[in-house]
């Protein structure tokens, strides 16, 4: 077993091509191992095929995502500008109110503030 030319024979030396064929030296199976060499790369191939049709089927998937994000995202800038219009007049009325009468808006809020928290502490000690 310490004998490797015994066992494997003689290593013709590399003459710089990629193919493990040698053609000057054909051996009588060499046609086979040249068979196998190509089922080896299509298994290859084809395995690489799966991977790259798995890629793109991932980012399609995510092209597809970031589309419907975008269309959400478009839609939540609407609300909230719509929001923000509403609470802009909403607030400009309640400073028009607080103008015309006073000072007793502010009294008024703070009642209903006390009350509300009067609610929320008896409910918290209820449950």
């Amino acid at each position: 077993l310490r004998d490797r030319s015994a066992l494997l024979g003689v290593t013709p030396p590399a003459s710089g091509r990629s193919s493990p064929y040698n053609s000057a030296n054909p051996e009588p199976f060499g046609h086979r191992y040249v068979d196998d060499l190509e089922g080896q790369n299509d298994e290859a191939l084809e395995g690489l095929a799966a991977k790259v049709k798995l890629l793109k089927d991932i980012t399609v998937g995510i092209g597809n995502e970031v589309r419907e994000s975008t269309v959400q995202l478009s839609q939540m800038n609407d609300a909230f500008a719509e929001t923000s219009g509403i609470l802009a007049g909403t607030f400009r009325r309640m400073n028009n109110m607080a103008q015309r009468q006073g000072c007793r808006w502010l009294w008024y809020i703070l009642f209903l503030v006390f009350v509300f928290w009067f609610f929320i502490v008896v409910w918290w000690f209820r449950r």
